[in-house]
């Protein structure tokens, strides 16, 4: 406790490390003025110089807003005392060590810019600083300096009227009063950044000067050092000195031209939020029109005489294709937008013509590409409708569950070939097929595979082919299943609803389920629906727990009597379904029994049983979950997968038996690494079903 003292006092002495990192640092920038650097550390922080330069235009570049880099102007103060100690230190080495001056980035950057020796190379290197010097001050500093001042008062003009809709805003209490706090908040920094920005665009162009003076001074000076003090010709200082003066003053302005860049972005985007990138892609593909027109512009300049035509005709087909590519876009979109303008047409309204203030999703929609419309029109078969119809009987008598009226439409933002499953919105499995064509999927007993366009299997992501109609006959021969489009829809969808039935049970299916029987059995669901029992939420929550497993509901006779028998003890939703099981054993076992009745299961070793059921831990939200320790779970999911491989490989079904009290975790610890699992309890079995056991889980040590 003493050493923790001690150290949080020591911590409050000193200060962030940070802070003292960026005192030292400035105090570091504004002491190089004076002090002399050697060539190495001079080369070192011209890159550090350069490099500042280039990560301050790609955070402007990257911001999402401009207030976001609020730090900007204080950064740009200190990289423009920084960019000018460093000219400083330039001028000093060259002037006193003239010929002998070995600073690899001035030299380099020299001998890059100016190219070849001699006078040529000396003008061309002069007229060069010149045009960026130019460029910076009289096109981007003088620009940003003006956009800056009128953002800053336009800003600080503003800020009465945005202040008093805020405090409107809160006493209608339309915001919080922590929002509106929020808002003041970023409402004055904006006022604070472009008051700053305002005075910080001075030291860009006070840089300049002061850069176009130093190299002056540099090259008078050290043409007058060459000449009378070392005794040098006139030529060769002037070669010397100039040459060195003009990498310097580039060296320093170039870094110098990209601060003055990122101050001009920040300070023209404030009307564009996102990031440059963003508003680029939005922008600039809103209409194809003008890149077709640029295209056809530089078409007919390709065919005039003189002009490159193997310039100009690439980079007009490039256009052009671009064009197409937006023109398909935005053909798709507007289709869509009158799809839905048309479906807004059909949607309930009230009696007085208005639009219903719900708006409900379908339970469970598919959604078809333009090119798969053929599949459901009914000049053509209509084939997909009689598919559906029959996948909605089937699965009302294997899992009792009776799906709504699937609505099948058209969606423009897919694919042609594409089709998409949505239950109340929200996606639940998409696919790809080609009309004409058939898919073959290997069972694993070909032998010859045959040449075809490689896919998978939409449904459960099987390596399948696709081949034309006429190799039919000849891949069945081969022992490929054989699947033709409306199929690999409708076998899609059934498993959508397998695997989602719980999902799709609601409050009204089940209490349409309730209304049927009432009128048969209308003592039973009284009982089972008594202010004594069970509400309708909680009924609807045990048969979306057997439907989650796959369990069907069709026997609600018996669900509802073992619910009647127990709700008077527990309203615990999982201890109902275990009972709800239970009493729907023999259903249970009779579906993964053989013809002789035979149920072959896995067993769990008893010490990990115990294991899962003491990791048992009830959520915030009255969930459970099995909080096995990270190594166990992973031993225990490892064995497991071993033993349902060995039981699959001899063509069973992976069953496990174990105690009530442990079924659910079991199944829950399981789920999402093997979602196909059947997990059963021992009150589960039956006596007319004759249990074998295949093998016995244990934890790998």
């Amino acid at each position: 406790m003493a050493d923790a003292v001690r150290a949080n006092n020591t911590k409050s002495l000193i200060g962030d490390p940070r802070d003292i990192f960026i005192a030292l640092g400035v105090i570091l920038t504004v002491v190089l003025i004076v002090i002399p650097l050697p060539t190495i550390l001079l080369d070192t922080f011209m890159a550090l110089n350069l490099v500042l330069a280039l990560l301050i235009l790609l955070i402007v570049l990257y911001t999402q807003k401009a207030t976001d880099f609020s730090l900007f102007p204080t950064v740009l103060l200190v990289v423009t005392v920084f960019g000018l100690a460093l000219n400083i230190c330039s001028t000093r080495l060259i002037l006193t060590q003239g010929a002998a001056f070995d600073g690899r980035m001035i030299r380099a950057f020299a001998t890059f810019v100016v190219g070849s020796g001699g006078t040529e190379g000396l003008v061309v290197g002069f007229v060069i600083f010149i045009v960026i010097i130019a460029v910076q001050v009289v096109v981007i500093t003088k620009g940003a300096t003006r956009v800056s001042e009128v953002a800053a008062r336009f800003t600080l003009d503003a800020l009465p009227g945005k202040q008093m809709a805020i405090e409107a805003e809160l006493n209608s209490q339309s915001i919080t009063e922590e929002e509106a706090r929020r808002r003041k908040q970023e409402l004055q920094q904006e006022v604070d950044f472009y008051g700053a920005m305002d005075g910080a665009s001075k030291f860009i162009s006070g840089n300049v000067k002061v850069g176009i003076f130093i190299t002056v001074l540099n090259a008078l000076g050290g043409v007058i050092i060459g000449s009378l003090m070392h005794g040098e010709p006139l030529l060769q200082a002037v070669g010397t000195y100039v040459s060195f003066t003009i990498g310097d003053g580039l060296l320093s302005q170039f870094p110098a031209l990209l601060v003055s860049t990122a101050m001009g972005i920040v300070v023209t985007r404030s009307a564009s939020p996102g990031s440059i990138g963003e508003a680029v892609s939005v922008q600039f593909t809103r209409d194809a029109r003008i890149y077709w027109i640029c295209a056809v512009v530089l078409f007919g300049f390709a065919l005039l005489p003189g002009f490159p035509w193997y310039v100009l005709i690439p980079m007009g087909i490039l256009i052009g294709f671009y064009a197409y590519t937006i023109s398909m876009k935005q053909r798709k979109k507007a289709q869509f937008d009158a799809m839905m303008a048309k479906s807004a047409e059909k949607k309930p309204k009230d009696e007085n013509g208005e639009m219903s203030p719900v708006v409900p999703l379908d339970t469970l929609s598919l959604e078809l590409g333009y090119g798969l419309i053929p599949l459901v029109d009914k000049d053509k078969g209509a084939e997909l409708l009689e598919r559906v119809q029959g996948i909605r009987r089937q699965s009302a008598l294997e899992l009792g569950l009776v799906i709504p009226k699937i609505r099948i439409i058209d969606n423009m933002l897919l694919e042609p070939a594409e089709y998409c499953f949505k239950i109340r919105g929200v996606e639940s499995g998409r696919g790809s097929i080609r009309l004409g064509y058939y898919l073959c999927i290997n069972p694993g007993t070909v032998r010859e595979e045959l040449p075809g366009e490689k896919t998978k299997d939409p449904t459960f992501g099987l390596p399948a082919i696709w081949i034309s109609e006429d190799k039919r006959d000849e891949a069945e021969r081969a022992g490929y299943t054989v699947v033709d489009p409306p199929s690999i829809i409708a076998t899609h969808l059934t498993e959508i609803i397998k695997s989602h039935a719980s999902e799709i049970l609601g409050r009204q299916e089940t209490q349409a389920i309730l209304d049927t029987l009432r009128k048969e059995y209308p003592a039973l669901v009284e009982e089972a629906q008594s202010q004594k029992a069970l509400s309708l939420g909680e009924i609807q929550k045990v048969l979306q727990g057997l439907l989650k497993e796959q369990v069907s509901i069709r026997n609600m006779v018996t669900i509802l009597e073992a619910l009647a028998d127990f709700a008077p003890i527990t309203r615990d939703v999982r201890f109902l379904t275990e009972k709800a099981r239970q009493a729907l054993g023999r259903q249970i076992c009779f579906r993964y029994a053989d013809e002789n009745h035979i149920l072959r299961v896995l067993t769990i070793d008893p010490a990990l049983e115990q294991k899962i059921i003491e990791s048992r831990v009830e959520t915030g939200s009255g969930g459970v979950i099995a909080a096995l320790d990270p190594a166990v779970q992973n031993a225990w999911i490892s064995s497991l997968a071993r033993s349902v491989a060995a039981v699959q490989e001899r063509g069973w079904f992976p069953i496990i038996v174990c105690s009530e009290s442990a079924r659910y975790l079991v199944k829950i610890s399981a789920d999402r690494e093997l979602p196909e699992l059947a997990v059963l309890s021992v009150p589960e079995i039956t006596s007319d079903v004759t249990l074998e056991a295949v093998g016995v889980i244990r934890l790998d040590h």
